[in-house]
């Protein structure tokens, strides 16, 4: 083969070898079936209402109707749309089995590509595929894949190092601070964090906290309020790019019991600093988790860190010292994160806590620690490099497959794809998500196998009763004095639209297994009920008159929602705006086209 035709195929190879990287890494799933880790139900039950929604005509639901048992939980209000949305487009064309590996390969493949994009501003091809294949196998990786799944935060593998190569390069060294400000970056890294804000909130507040901080150290690196100008501007479109997803889930906040997320014990950044131990039992399965995953960032802030040095020691971080300097801080912060030390950081920083655990910035190491760790091993001598390949590859499939058999999270029989179908395609239902439970409510006071109405004279009356290890279940013909059902087929019922239609001996109420929530509008027999009386299962209970019923509840677009869209549309605008300015930008910066000579 001739050197002109080589050429173009060599630049394939080291993609090539990070995708086949992303596929071993997950061979485990592929002969054993899904690991289903902590996260495993919540995603797999929310592709499915994601789909089941879209079937329906709903393309952005914003209800969750299995969760609490099919009373639903307004799930999709509050967690990020592209892995869920990605999800049900997965289950579109692969069976349900497929789509959480392919989901996890898509991911790990995408961490390694990105890995590799950012140090190829640096290093040569070989090693930047040698950084790639080291976040793909890195500890903190492979337990996201395997013992959390958490499929939203093992996006920030892909969105972290984008993030980092566009606000890092500066290829525009002219003296006006506009100029090097908007140098064809700013869109991109506006949609970089918005991607990241739309794949995982938690991640969303890293990777903006992240651009500031990067930003402001590039700043005074190479003196110029441009990159910090750049940062703030993407920071702000971002944002406002997200505002039909951040606007309802912020304001809506007040609606659900969201502290749970941040003040459960086991949730609270003070109990999880690094190998922290507690004398409550409570945080007994904290600690073993605590325990597993202080290891893991010891070993990778150890490994950067070292790498950092050896590669100084070696004279290969003597060009792009800005570049490399603001990768080299990023272990340092991530480690004294870890800390008590920071808690003032934790408590000062605006939506800082809902982070929960310290150890998750470890998503935003995982790049550094890639680049870092190929920048110190990688040789010029074709032999030694040969070795150094091999060696890493050995050293690789050792971490993954040793990381796998640990972290994989065996499937009991309800858990497993297979029997979460079964449960689904059944209406039973799943048990909901206690941050998203109506204010005052308690998820665990929720009743199985309820009818679609209770037809009762007491609002407030219980429906199911169990010890407090089994969840409570109704008895058929027990407390109801009627019971009715949904109008229409099973396959017709709409997540976002109940209809009830009956006849009453007297007035009372229909108890809805349908969870009470703000953005429902009610109406009986065409006359919207405004006032309704809360039950401590956060069940809807509607007052209903004597005779005929027809009792409707529809999702409303709340002023929220509209406020939200209005601000994307305004930041799409503004976004459109200043894409053509930066092209003017660079169009007055190269000079008018020369004529080409015959």
């Amino acid at each position: 083969m001739t050197p002109l035709l080589e050429k173009p195929s060599r630049k394939f190879v080291g993609p090539a070898i990070i995708i086949i990287a992303a596929l071993l890494a997950n061979l485990l799933q592929m002969l054993w079936g899904n690991s289903c880790g902590h996260d495993f139900d919540f995603h797999l039950v929310s592709w499915l209402d994601c789909q089941n929604s879209w079937r329906h005509g709903v393309f952005y639901p914003h209800w969750a109707p299995s969760a609490n048992f099919g009373a639903g939980e307004p799930r999709f209000v509050f967690y990020p749309p592209l892995t869920w949305m990605l999800g049900a487009a997965l289950g579109l064309v692969l069976p349900w089995k497929a789509v959480p590996i392919a989901m996890t390969v898509l991911l790990l493949a995408a961490t390694g590509l990105a890995t590799r994009t950012l140090a190829r501003e640096a290093l040569d091809d070989g090693p930047a595929t040698l950084a790639g294949c080291a976040a793909v196998f890195c500890g903190y990786t492979m337990f996201t894949t395997y013992e959390r799944s958490a499929y939203g935060e093992l996006a920030g593998g892909f969105w972290i190092p984008i993030l980092l190569l566009l606000i890092l390069r500066d290829r525009n060294h002219t003296t006006s601070v506009w100029r090097r400000a908007f140098d064809g970056s700013t869109v991109p890294l506006t949609l970089v964090l918005a991607g990241a804000w739309l794949s995982n909130a938690p991640l969303g507040v890293m990777a903006s906290y992240l651009l500031a901080a990067v930003a402001l150290v590039v700043s005074l690196q190479v003196r110029s309020w441009a990159p910090l100008l750049r940062a703030t501007v993407a920071c702000v479109l971002g944002l406002g790019l997200v505002a039909i997803y951040l606007v309802p889930a912020a304001i809506e906040q007040r609606w659900v019991e969201i502290s749970q997320a941040t003040e459960d014990p086991g949730e609270k950044i003070e109990n999880s600093w690094l190998f922290a131990r507690h004398a409550n039992r409570a945080l007994e399965l904290h600690d073993v988790e605590l325990l597993k995953v202080s290891g893991i960032a010891t070993i990778m802030i150890a490994v950067t860190l070292i790498a950092v040095f050896v590669s100084w020691r070696r004279n290969t971080l003597t060009g792009h010292r800005a570049w490399w300097g603001s990768l080299a801080l990023i272990p340092v912060a991530v480690l004294l994160l870890q800390f008590p030390l920071s808690l003032p950081v934790w408590n000062t920083l605006p939506k800082l806590r809902f982070l929960q655990f310290p150890w998750r910035w470890l998503v935003v190491l995982e790049a550094p620690m890639g680049i870092f760790f190929a920048s110190a091993v990688w040789v010029t001598r074709l032999r030694l490099r040969v070795a150094v390949v091999a060696v890493c590859s050995v050293f690789f499939l050792g971490v993954g497959a040793f990381s796998s058999f640990v972290f994989f999270q065996f499937c009991d029989t309800e858990d497993s794809v297979r029997g979460t179908l079964e449960a689904y395609r059944s209406g039973k239902g799943f048990e909901g998500t206690d941050e998203y439970a109506p204010g005052g409510a308690d998820n665990s006071l929720v009743a199985t196998g309820l009818p679609d109405a209770c037809f009762t004279s007491n609002p407030k009356i219980v429906l199911g009763s169990a010890s407090e290890e089994l969840t409570p279940a109704y008895v058929d013909g027990g407390t109801c004095e009627a019971a009715f059902s949904r109008v229409g087929q099973p396959s017709e019922m709409q997540p976002e639209h109940t209809r009830i239609a009956g006849i009453t001996s007297h007035a009372g109420y229909f108890v809805l297994k349908l969870r009470s929530y703000p953005a429902w509008q009610v109406k009986v027999n065409g006359n919207a009920v405004h006032s309704l009386p809360e039950r401590d299962d956060g069940l809807m209970a509607v007052p209903v008159p004597q005779g005929p019923v027809n009792l409707t509840v529809d999702w409303t677009t709340t002023s929220d929602v509209i406020l939200g869209r209005w601000l994307s549309l305004l930041a799409l605008a503004l976004i459109a705006g200043i894409s053509i300015v930066e092209r003017k930008l660079a169009t007055t910066a190269n000079g008018p086209a020369k004529p080409r000579l015959s």
